[in-house]
């Protein structure tokens, strides 16, 4: 039996600036994980090192970095929270140490890609952050039987409160990372939306309104030339260019109702989403949004995502009714779309994802730029179900 030797000062100064150093070169997690890993087996005599950390849900800790050989199985071994030493030491917020025997501890779970009968002696503590949130678990095994002392617990526990923060800023470089990749996609998109519509609107302007322009000039050309020898000739042409300029107009508004629905500045977003459920005659659409403001660009964000999930109903659903739902409960806003129509299989339309402009991707984009979610539930003859969840709170970020 030999002392594991991590109470010697000038080690552990030595392990604690390595460790600082290494976390300051970079944010990538998964390097930080691998190269702290590395430093403790290194400096303190131990054979291998495990860090668990917790995942999004806070349900599992899922291996994210380990000594040779067991890099390679980073990401693949998960423990529920109260499942073997790890999941203890994360479900108590206390470190664990065992000394031999580890098959005669209740706490111990054997994996076998971890090869545990190879190492005799651990410790593990816990990776807590400020004000003792749990990030995750880290263990270190011996292949020779060792004693770890107070000391080594504390200093392991000091390893873990730096590896904690960086941990968290390593999360929050990603989750900014990812953010601001989702804005540059979704900017992409927005230009070659812009583009589309664009060419969507000059279509409508010389197929639609500039000939009923042209028209209702010959119409009152010819009312010009007969307004003193032909009354009668010249009160119809006038009829007809009075009927050809209210389509023009009708035409010009639809236009700019599709650009952007005055309603939604000048009524809100709940008054926008009644107008828009009267706006599809070939479906019943029932309209329930609770009132009140919200900034502007999510009350657009809002909006579009409603009106294209609608417009997807009244193209492919095959539906008789829909119904449009808007609440907000406690720091959550959630906008429900629902149809009775035929329904499909998600599995089946994740591969068309991203198709057709502002289709299923540029919703989650929406989704994605509100801090919010976008789930999409459906079965072939059940119908199918949008729901967009977003936090209040985010609105003003």
């Amino acid at each position: 039996m030999s002392r594991l030797g991590l109470a010697d000062p000038v080690r552990e100064a030595r392990l604690l600036a390595r460790i600082i150093e290494t976390i300051s070169a970079g944010l990538d997690l998964d390097e930080i994980m691998q190269g702290i890993a590395s430093l403790i087996t290194e400096t303190t005599d131990t054979d291998v090192c495990f860090v668990h950390l917790l995942d999004d849900d806070g349900q599992r800790l899922v291996l994210r970095g380990a000594t040779p050989p067991f890099q390679r199985l980073a990401g693949q071994v998960e423990l529920k929270i109260g499942e073997g030493v790890s999941g203890w030491v994360a479900a108590h917020g206390k470190p664990a140490v065992i000394v031999t025997d580890k098959l005669a501890d209740d706490r111990y779970k054997y994996i076998p890609a971890l090869r545990g009968e190879e190492f005799i002696s651990m410790a593990s503590v816990p990776i807590l952050s400020k004000p003792r949130h749990l990030v995750g678990v880290l263990n270190v095994h011996t292949r020779r039987r060792r004693e770890f002392t107070a000391a080594d617990v504390e200093l392991l526990r000091s390893v873990a409160g730096l590896m904690a923060g960086a941990i968290e800023n390593a999360r929050l470089h990603q989750r900014l990372a990812e953010r601001e990749e989702a804005m540059e996609r979704f900017a992409e998109r927005i230009v070659l939306a812009q583009e589309a519509e664009r060419r969507r609107l000059a279509g409508e302007i010389h197929d639609g309104i500039s000939q009923r322009v042209v028209s209702l000039s010959f119409h009152l050309s010819a009312a010009a030339d007969a307004v003193t020898t032909a009354p009668d000739v010249a009160a119809r042409e006038i009829t007809e260019a009075q009927l050809l300029a209210g389509a023009a107009l009708d035409e010009a508004r639809f236009a700019i109702a599709g650009l952007h629905p005055p309603v939604l500045d000048d009524l809100g977003l709940a008054a926008s989403l009644e107008s828009l459920a009267r706006s599809f005659p070939q479906l019943e659409v029932k309209a329930d949004a609770q009132p009140g403001r919200l900034p502007a660009h999510v009350e657009t964000a809002v909006y579009r995502i409603a009106q294209e999930a609608l417009q997807n109903v009244a193209k492919h659903a095959q539906a008789r009714s829909a119904s449009v739902r808007l609440l907000r409960r406690g720091d959550t806003i959630t906008l429900e779309v629902e149809d009775d129509g035929k329904g499909f299989i998600p599995a089946e339309l994740a591969g068309r994802a991203g198709r057709g402009g502002y289709g299923l991707e540029g919703m989650r984009e929406r989704a994605e730029l509100l801090g919010g979610t976008l789930e999409l539930q459906s079965g072939l003859g059940h119908g199918t179900l949008l729901r967009l969840r977003f936090p209040a709170s985010a609105l003003s970020a």
